[in-house]
């Protein structure tokens, strides 16, 4: 929302901090009015710091979190930069300074809003074919578009945009299942203790690459710092074969891993 702002209304930043706002407060109204609910009940969990410990000594639970870790690595510098690198590419085609902003803006959104389809798609094939096979599949895809996209720059802009909406689809499409794993396979005594680290950690994660991709961007350039992400789903794609291959794969998505 904040990039489809943007595109609409301007570069001005408070134009942008007021619609998204209004937008995220309509949100609020439209969950809290029209959400229920679902089917399937799920028991109260709550922290634990005590239960740490246990937490990543359970070899499915630390299996999955780590695939969330290199998942992370990955997704919020990817979300954060790619308006940056767009514009960036559309200057070197020869758009003015503000056009390539507010279409790197949009085009943006359309990258993100990927994600959308993606997460919906993971969840359907997470089901029918197995988390595991989902999760290190969306891996392996958003990687390969992390290690060659940057170096794409002689391209015309309309062919990047292309790989970058793949990248969007496929780098949130396996953000869901992991969560989804830790309920599945961790002691119901600890599930909330397991959820809460998996998530504090990963999003304090996202921080250093946020950090780093203008750090590499400025002194080796746009294949590098989008390069930097690709280890991550790497990491990723290898906890969740291994997860796969693990007798804990038995309790996920009803057997199917």
């Amino acid at each position: 929302a904040p990039h489809l702002a943007r595109a609409l209304g301007g570069v001005d930043w408070r134009s942008v901090i007021i619609a998204t706002s209004a937008m995220t407060v309509a949100g609020g109204v439209l969950a809290e009015a029209a959400g229920s609910e679902g089917p399937f009940p799920f028991p109260r969990a709550v922290f634990d710091p005590r239960q740490a410990g246990r937490v990543f000594a359970d070899r499915g639970v630390r299996l999955a979190t780590l695939g969330y870790f290199g998942h992370m690595w990955e997704l919020y510098a990817m979300w954060t930069w790619f308006a940056v690198f767009y514009a960036a590419l559309l200057v070197e085609h020869g758009r003015g300074a503000i056009d390539a902003q507010r279409l790197a803006a949009l085009a943006t959104f359309g990258v993100i809003g990927a994600g959308a389809l993606g997460c919906w798609a993971g969840g359907v094939l997470g089901d029918r074919w197995g988390r595991t096979r989902t999760t290190a599949a969306s891996m392996a895809a958003s990687g390969a578009c992390a290690l060659v996209i940057g170096g794409l720059t002689a391209l015309p802009p309309g062919a990047v945009l292309g790989i970058g909406l793949l990248w969007g689809f496929a780098v949130v499409a396996d953000s869901a299942q992991f969560s989804t794993m830790v309920t599945e396979v961790a002691d119901q005594r600890y599930v909330g203790t397991a959820l809460t680290l998996q998530l504090a950690i990963g999003f304090t994660l996202t921080v250093a690459t946020i950090w780093l991709v203008p750090l590499v961007q400025g002194a080796a350039g746009w294949w590098w710092a989008f390069a930097i992400l690709a280890p991550g789903p790497a990491l990723g794609v290898v906890a969740m074969l291994r997860l796969r291959q693990a007798p804990e794969a038995a309790l996920i998505a009803g057997g199917r891993g």
